[in-house]
């Protein structure tokens, strides 16, 4: 059961072109204390505008703290860490072992999330990777992508999970010597009138928290259902919820990336079209450029938007952030801009064209899944899949 608080003023940013100048300002206007984790940062516009930042926080006494992922950070420029570090930023790298010759399932366990907080008041959640939106390599640009401002009570859990993994990653990596403390104040006072809630997913206490905020909401659909998503392929419980509720007069429309970016996992994920389009499901493939996208609307007032997408990656492994609103509002101004997405750069996938598709393309997208799910199997993940 999701646990939701009020007096909460959460607010919708639409790419790095809103995105990132909230996230400057924000750093700009801190006087204690920054957070900020993300998966990618990048040695481009946006990244050297986001390091420069942080660089002038530093250098006026703020604490400031970057958590950066091993993998998806791997290719981080030594000049943007170097910029940081001599400034006085405080970088760690989570899981920074990312030999090849390691086996051991914990190396794919990353930091998925993409997180900023500011003197424990106000916090930014969303998928938006610090990179540049034209910087989509392999992929037609810009980047289409969601994050929110927060203000409110659930800040107060914001600001312990991103404390807590900085303590956790700082201890692992004997960083005793940068001091492990963090603000302590009062709790946010209501700062709007929504009502909403963070969610994270760990392998401690939060492994499907997210899945199941998703499946409860999809559960009490009565009208409609918009999932956009980059990378989807749901687990045996997730489709099935969508089916039920097609079944009962829900409309169901899944966005999708139509842009091939991991090959495997896009032939896999075509894999489960006829499936979904049986059950009454729409999707729509979006071509027009490269979705990123990690975001639901339902019945017009709940929303998500995060980090995590809706496949084994995030649902299993990785550390994700989303947060949820209850909010008419909130909700209408997502839904525009996924229907606006759909009117203008999607394609919808046709019920009869699609169970008449050449057979190398059926072979293809069913031999992708098959080793998909093999690889789950050899790491273990693919009996939870199953009973997602």
């Amino acid at each position: 059961m999701i646990r939701f608080t009020d007096g909460n003023d959460v607010r919708l940013l639409c790419a790095g072109t809103e995105y990132f100048p909230a996230l400057e300002c924000a750093i700009d206007a801190a006087r204690e204390e920054i957070y900020l984790e993300t998966y990618i940062f990048a040695d481009d516009a946006a990244g050297r505008r986001i390091a420069a930042a942080l660089s002038r926080a530093a250098r006026r006494g703020v604490t400031t703290r970057v958590l950066v992922d091993g993998f998806g950070s791997k290719v981080y420029a030594d000049t943007l860490s170097a910029e940081l570090i001599s400034a006085g930023v405080q970088l760690l790298v989570y899981r920074p072992d990312i030999s090849p010759f390691n086996l051991r399932r914990s190396r794919l366990r990353r930091l998925h999330r993409k997180l900023a907080i500011v003197d424990a008041r106000a916090a930014l959640v969303g998928g938006i990777n610090i990179i540049d939106d034209m910087h989509t390599p392999r992929q037609r640009p810009p980047r289409v992508d969601f994050a929110v401002t927060v203000r409110g009570p659930i800040v107060d859990e914001i600001h312990a999970a991103v404390t807590r993994l900085w303590v956790i990653v700082s201890w692992s990596q004997l960083r005793q010597r940068w001091r492990v403390w963090s603000m302590r104040c009062a709790p946010n006072a209501a700062s709007g009138s929504q009502r909403a809630a963070f969610l994270i997913r760990d392998n401690l206490g939060h492994r499907r928290a997210i899945e199941e905020a998703y499946l409860e909401a999809i559960d009490a659909a009565r009208e409609e259902i918009i999932i956009a998503m980059a990378y989807f392929l749901p687990g045996v419980r997730f489709r099935h919820a969508l089916a039920q509720a097609a079944a009962r007069g829900v409309r169901v429309i899944l966005l999708l990336q139509g842009r091939v970016e991991y090959f495997f996992l896009h032939h896999a994920s075509r894999a489960l079209y006829g499936s979904l389009l049986d059950a009454g499901i729409e999707i729509q493939e979006y071509h027009k450029s490269f979705l990123h996208a990690k975001v639901a609307v339902i019945d017009g007032y709940w929303a998500t938007v995060g980090s995590s997408n809706i496949d084994p990656f995030s649902l299993f492994m990785a550390r994700e952030a989303n947060v949820v609103v209850e909010d008419q509002t909130f909700a209408l101004q997502l839904r525009t801009s996924l229907v606006t997405l759909i009117e203008q750069g999607a394609r919808g996938v046709v019920h009869e064209s699609w169970s008449k598709q050449p057979l190398p393309a059926r072979v293809l997208a069913w031999v992708s899944y098959g080793l998909f799910r093999l690889s789950n199997g050899v790491l273990g993940y693919a009996k939870e899949q199953e009973n997602a």
